[in-house]
């Protein structure tokens, strides 16, 4: 089954955060826990984990990229 990975909301009041590292290529397998990407926000970097074993399928945004809270960063398929 196929699904969006949208940016979390790490904070109260968090309204966009910077997608500072890929830790999965399109194409790879990830397994739940596993971490997906970084974010950035006013200098914390926070990792953010998968919630179920999956493929990347396709990304939305690049590294460096200011991303919109719930905006979709990716499509992933789910086992």
């Amino acid at each position: 089954m196929k699904k969006n990975v949208v940016m979390p909301s790490l904070k109260e009041n968090m309204k966009e955060g910077v997608l500072c590292a890929w830790l999965k290529e399109e194409g790879e397998a990830y397994k739940k826990g596993d971490v997906l990407f970084e974010v950035e926000t006013e200098k914390v970097v926070s990792q953010v984990k998968a919630d179920s074993d999956g493929v990347i399928v396709k990304k939305f945004a690049e590294e460096g990229d200011s991303v919109d809270v719930n905006a979709i960063v990716a499509e992933v398929s789910e086992n």
